[in-house]
């Protein structure tokens, strides 16, 4: 690591009370969370719309999951790296992580649930769809506030509908003394998506790397998330958002269980036009999400380092993917 860990990350209020379009109190959190996602690529959200009853069942119910045979959880397969499962990592011994992927509608969440309990499990099922439903509306909330704060908001329906959601439920064992790597959960990466939306149980492990090299350790308070930008949305704001890296650093004896919304465009990202001017410049051509995440996941890049640094600058992203995809097919 570059240091050791320093202060936390800023912490926005958005709970429903606070918060109404128009409002000096609306237009002040607008720009806390630009200011936010600008300087640190993250914060800390106070949300209290995910009840402590609802909290308390998908926490449960994780501990369920992962007590699941390895050979049930493996069935969680994906074409897709990290939209399936993925455990007995060398470089991250600790991790252990499933996908449901469309995880907002109840057909995906039920087919996983199936895949996982052939007999059924209600419980499982109904808290893990109602849970991503909840958090959907901060993730949409976030970004409306995004988008209006950049004089964008005319884009922001086309954004919404062209959205789908991958939800990851994952378990971090307790760290391993005496062992290589018995401390990491995850190692160092950066989101490709828009945003990320993550919670956890207890224990906190996730570090963030700020834009001067520093290791930030996140405290997650009492009904809190953390709200991360992807590289998608570094490029969508023509480099104006920061996509940090970040990763999971175990300690203690005890497992740690959280949970990742993660939001994908569907169709073609692209900077609008009211994010440049002769100040910024066009930094990047328009390309597809699932293209980035599949370019990402292929190895030509190096996979602690931002995909947007090595090859998103001025559209070499879309050649890139193009040949890619091109020795694919």
């Amino acid at each position: 690591m570059a240091s050791q860990p320093i202060s936390n990350l800023p912490i926005i209020d958005l709970t429903k009370d606070n918060l109404k379009p128009g409002t000096i109190s609306w237009l002040e959190s607008c720009a806390s969370v630009r200011h936010a996602l600008e300087e640190y690529g993250c914060f800390v959200a106070i949300y209290d719309q995910v009840s402590s009853q609802l909290n308390k069942q998908v926490f449960d119910s994780l501990v369920d999951l992962f007590d699941l045979p390895i050979e049930t959880k493996t069935r969680n397969t994906s074409n897709i790296m990290f939209n399936g499962y993925v455990g007995q990592l060398p470089h991250a011994p600790l991790h252990e992580s499933m996908g449901i992927p469309h995880a907002t509608t109840l057909e995906s969440v039920q087919s996983f649930t199936n895949l996982m309990w052939p007999s059924g499990n209600d419980q499982f099922c109904n808290a893990m769809l109602s849970y991503a439903k909840q958090v959907l509306e901060l993730e949409k909330l976030v970004d409306k506030m995004v988008f209006e704060s950049y004089g964008a908001e005319k884009h922001f329906e086309k954004h919404v509908e062209s959205t789908t959601y991958l939800l990851r439920p994952i378990k971090y064992r307790a760290a391993k003394e005496g062992l290589e790597n018995g401390k990491i959960g995850s190692n160092v990466h950066t989101d490709k998506g828009f945003l990320a939306i993550l919670h956890q149980s207890q224990f906190n492990a996730l570090q963030v790397q700020s834009r001067e090299g520093k290791w930030i350790t996140v405290d997650f308070p009492p009904e809190s998330f953390v709200v991360m930008a992807g590289e998608a949305y570094e490029a969508w704001s023509n480099g104006r958002i920061y996509s940090p890296k970040h990763q999971g650093i175990m300690k203690g004896d005890k497992p740690r269980y959280c949970v990742a919304l993660f939001p994908f465009n569907e169709g073609i990202v692209e900077t609008p036009e009211e994010l440049v001017d002769q100040e910024h410049p066009l930094q990047f051509k328009p390309f597809e999400n699932i293209g980035l995440v599949r370019y990402y996941l292929s190895g030509t890049t190096d996979m602690t380092e931002s995909t947007t640094n090595q090859c998103l600058i001025t559209g070499t992203l879309v050649e890139e993917i193009e040949q890619y995809l091109s020795i694919l097919n």
